[in-house]
């Protein structure tokens, strides 16, 4: 039965890691084309710092390439022959090393590795392919949760691809849900509790578990369902995804510059230090937010602030432009698309 365990594995192996390919192709696609597509970075659900839509893309790419080499390292590591007779011991076959030459012919012709000894109480390597999906599930999830919270009327910002009558309500015409976002959402805490199983399946009793062993015949072919299943479900979301850059553009400015609180306290800091420049720049956007006005005008306003800057206002204005606070995100987003080239 760990034979035919193996096998299965091996070949659902083999379709994780097509669509884990063309997942990679996919985001590395949407990575380089939104590489310089501004956009807010949000923390706590709150407006933090600019960045682009090519650079979140990135994100989730540098994950998926690091499951393409655990895919690989989990291949070379864990796919091994079963064949140890009642005990494990080989006893049956004699005590010369005809038992162990058999085992190596078995692993031969089934094309899987040959370990140096039997395997059946030690079941990390299940657990280990059962938490690699469990992680692969992750990933996935909180790419899925990203892309709900999106695609709120309230942001906007992205929405999954247009099929007739998908995603629609029986009574609400307007309604356009994330149904792929949110099955993979689903299946994400699913693989997880798996995950969960295969570790329990792992403390077993002597040399024949007496029960933990079962638990692995519902994880395994449950988890090889949900993960493929759920990286289907990414490619199709991601892969037509609607990505609607002039309200990315809308709400990167909806906060009237407050999202470049922290640019502004940065440029002040070499002038005014860096306490001083934290408290002048806490206290404009309180101002802002309490008048509903633009920081950048509060700014210019405040007497501090125009004498650290040589009261030169395309100074100010310079400071408060979202698009000049983008760090090193697209260089990033550059070295994670030559890891993947």
């Amino acid at each position: 039965m760990d034979d035919a365990s193996m096998l299965q594995i091996r070949e659902g192996l083999k379709i994780i890691r097509r669509e884990l390919e063309r997942l990679e192709m996919v985001l590395a696609k949407s990575a380089e084309k939104y590489k310089d597509t501004p956009m807010a970075g949000r923390t706590h659900l709150q407006h933090a710092l600019p960045c682009t839509w090519g650079y979140k893309c990135a994100v989730y790419l540098s994950s998926i390439v690091r499951h393409l080499q655990r895919l690989t390292e989990i291949e070379s590591r864990t796919l091994m022959v079963q064949f140890g007779g009642a005990a494990g011991t080989l006893a049956s076959l004699g005590p010369s090393t005809d038992g162990v030459k058999v085992r190596a012919a078995l692993a031969r012709e089934l094309s899987l590795d040959d370990p140096p000894i039997t395997w059946h109480v030690a079941r990390d390597n299940v657990a280990e392919i059962l938490n690699f999906l469990g992680l692969l599930g992750g990933t996935l999830g909180k790419v899925a949760y990203d892309l709900i919270v999106m695609s709120s009327n309230e942001l906007g910002e992205v929405s999954e691809p247009f099929v007739p009558h998908r995603g629609a309500s029986s009574t609400m015409p307007q309604k356009r849900n994330p149904i792929s976002s949110e099955v993979i959402l689903a299946a994400s805490k699913l693989l997880r509790a798996n995950a969960g199983l295969g570790l329990d399946a792992m403390v077993v009793d002597f040399e024949r578990a007496s029960g933990p062993w079962h638990l692995e015949w519902v994880a395994i072919p449950e988890a090889f369902v949900l993960a493929v299943g759920s990286l289907h479900q990414a490619n199709f979301a991601l892969g037509g995804l609607v990505v609607n850059t002039r309200a990315m553009t809308n709400n990167l400015h909806s906060t009237k510059g407050l999202i470049v609180g922290e640019a502004v306290m940065m440029g002040l800091a070499p002038h005014v230090g860096r306490q001083r420049a934290h408290d002048i720049v806490y206290d404009a956007c309180r101002v802002a937010i309490e008048t509903e006005t633009n920081l950048v005008d509060v700014l210019k306003q405040d007497q501090d602030v125009m004498k650290a800057l040589d009261n030169t206002t395309s100074k100010v204005e310079e400071l408060c432009d979202p698009l000049n606070y983008l760090g090193a995100s697209q260089i990033m987003v550059d070295r994670v698309l030559e890891d993947v080239r």
